[in-house]
């Protein structure tokens, strides 16, 4: 990847080539400010460059902004900054290991496979969890996506919570992965989730718009922020269970958390969700109330509509048979 990308650079500014040096460097314009790094290196680095590759180089570290290597693909750069490329052939790259764990399957062929993600699987390696994943057990059921997207997250366009079940598209080529990661970045993919909340909202049908960002109270938690990201959930009451509501909810962007803080920004959180909206649980449910239940898209290759449906699994509607 990184020899494509010196290719690329040197077609832009052969000058500016030193392999232990400085391959590119810009000064952010008054225009170009309050873009996110990753589009702004997209936009000025070369048009035939993918933003998933630019977005791999930030992350091996290879850009720097001001002098200091940015935490996130999505920060913000301001008038006047400095924002070089280096060449960083040696740096390490995450390995992952291939861990023998079944997947349920709902969909395969040649460049994409959509799964139904269990409630408690992490999506990707981290703290406790370096064998266990989803990633984990894409890579020894999909070999070929080793090097597919980031290095410790092969083939994921987009992930789910933890305690989240539901299904989750894996690119198993790298021109399904930079197709689908575009289609995200333009709303393309129609995500749907059934939740079902504390409360009963006052119109069937709504939509939160209310942007997102880190909590300044917890680095775990994200919150309602003026300096957070735009964020739009579309949700619409089921059916009413006594003082609970069950919902169809569409995602129209995908942050961090996004419906569970926004559910609970409108006073009615997700059953069983511990971290926002702290209520009392159901007796017999030990998560939040969420699962991703039905994905549509047009195929990032052949370009069919594809509709892909999950049904709830067991514990949600053994909850909702207590209710019952």
């Amino acid at each position: 990847m990184r020899q494509r990308l010196l290719r690329s650079i040197r077609q832009i500014n052969p000058t500016l080539i030193d392999d232990s040096l400085i391959l590119l460097e810009f000064t952010v314009t008054s225009d170009q400010a309050g873009q996110r790094l990753d589009v702004f290196l997209t936009e000025n680095w070369e048009r035939s460059e993918s933003r998933s590759n630019v977005q791999r180089a930030i992350k091996a570290g290879e850009v720097t902004v001001n002098g200091a290597v940015p935490t996130r693909v999505s920060m913000k750069i301001s008038e006047g900054q400095n924002v070089q490329v280096s060449n960083n052939e040696n740096a390490e790259s995450p390995s992952i290991i291939s861990s023998n764990i079944p997947l349920d399957v709902a969909y395969e062929d040649d460049d994409i496979a959509v799964i139904n993600k269990p409630v408690g699987m992490t999506v990707h390696p981290a703290a406790g969890h370096t064998d266990d994943t989803l990633a984990n057990a894409a890579v020894h059921r999909w070999p070929q996506i080793i090097g597919i997207g980031e290095p410790d997250r092969p083939g994921i366009v987009h992930r789910l919570d933890k305690d989240t079940s539901g299904l989750m598209i894996i690119a198993l080529s790298q021109r399904a992965y930079d197709q689908l990661k575009e289609m995200i970045f333009k709303r393309e993919i129609t995500r749907i989730y059934s939740a079902l909340v504390h409360g009963i909202p006052k119109s069937v049908k709504g939509v939160v718009d209310a942007p997102i960002g880190r909590s300044p109270h917890s680095r775990k938690r994200q919150a309602i922020s003026e300096d957070g990201l735009p964020s739009r959930t579309h949700y619409r009451v089921d059916y009413e269970l006594g003082d609970f509501a069950f919902l169809e909810i569409q995602l129209e962007t995908g942050r961090m958390h996004q419906i569970r803080v926004h559910m609970d920004a409108i006073g009615h959180p997700i059953i069983g969700d511990q971290t926002y909206g702290r209520r009392k649980n159901l007796p017999n449910l030990n998560r939040q109330f969420l699962h991703s239940s039905k994905l549509e898209f047009a195929h990032p290759i052949t370009g069919k509509q594809l509709s892909v449906k999950s049904e709830l699994p067991e514990d949600l509607m053994r909850a909702l048979e207590t209710l019952n």
